[in-house]
């Protein structure tokens, strides 16, 4: 089995990600050269910027899958969604309606960088005993948290780290990288993603990969691209 990248906006039209089918296939095709066979399509959903309908969501999975399948590109997608921390992703928490991963066992949450929610690891273990795994996306680019190991620490034992692969190669500045070394390097990173928006984005994913294979070795990027993303959409939290 190849990889399996759990953050990518490649569903065209619906967020700041790829705009085009076409496009959508082009950054496909690249992530699938780098090994991944599985995508999980993570629209944006934020209000106040975007938040595209499940049926939207549907019929541009569909649409970018045909292309694929056209091209003889082997990179199955399933999809989630990047849910912003704001009152609609609060009260979807309460209301139910939160999109999640196929399956239904884990979802990806992103939080502000500036002002992240107050008690965010207490609210993230109320949120996995009611329900599916937290994915938090990109921790790396959370410095208050990261500046705080014991707090990160805590987060991680409740919800998933998944951190960005472009990252560890410098491709979010360099208190980002700093952060997402130290994060791998320790062991608290749960699993990596592309976050591909765009080439430009795969191919410093592809740059990242490189990186975590030279300083970490094979068994790592199997686990951390392979092994644990398909443990997270089990709703596993990976040791």
């Amino acid at each position: 089995m190849g990889f399996v990248d759990l953050h990518a906006h490649v569903l065209p039209a619906l967020d700041d990600g790829v705009k085009s089918v076409a496009e959508a296939v082009e950054v496909v095709g690249m992530l699938g050269r780098l090994g991944f066979d599985v995508i999980c399509c993570t629209p944006h959903q934020k209000v106040g910027s975007w938040v595209p309908s499940s049926a939207s969501i549907s019929k541009a999975r569909a649409d970018v899958a045909q292309a694929l399948a056209a091209g003889d590109v082997g990179v199955e997608l399933r999809l989630g969604a990047e849910n912003f921390w704001d009152e609609l992703f609060v009260q979807r928490c309460v209301e139910g309606g939160l999109p999640t991963y196929s399956g239904e066992r884990a979802f990806l949450v992103e939080v502000s960088p500036v002002n992240p929610p107050v008690k965010l690891e207490e609210q993230l273990f109320r949120l996995r005993t009611r329900g599916p795994l937290p994915v938090l996306a990109h921790p790396e680019r959370y410095h208050g948290l990261c500046k705080q190991p014991d707090r990160i620490a805590a987060v991680g034992r409740t919800a998933a780290l998944l951190v960005d692969v472009a990252a560890l190669a410098g491709a979010h500045g360099p208190r980002a990288g700093e952060a997402a070394r130290w994060l791998v390097e320790d062991g608290l990173a749960h699993a990596c993603a592309s976050d591909a928006h765009d080439a430009e984005d795969a191919r410093a994913a592809g740059q990242g990969i490189a990186w975590l294979r030279k300083r970490m070795g094979e068994a790592v990027v199997k686990r951390l691209l392979d092994e644990n993303p398909r443990r997270i959409l089990q709703g596993e939290l990976p040791d």
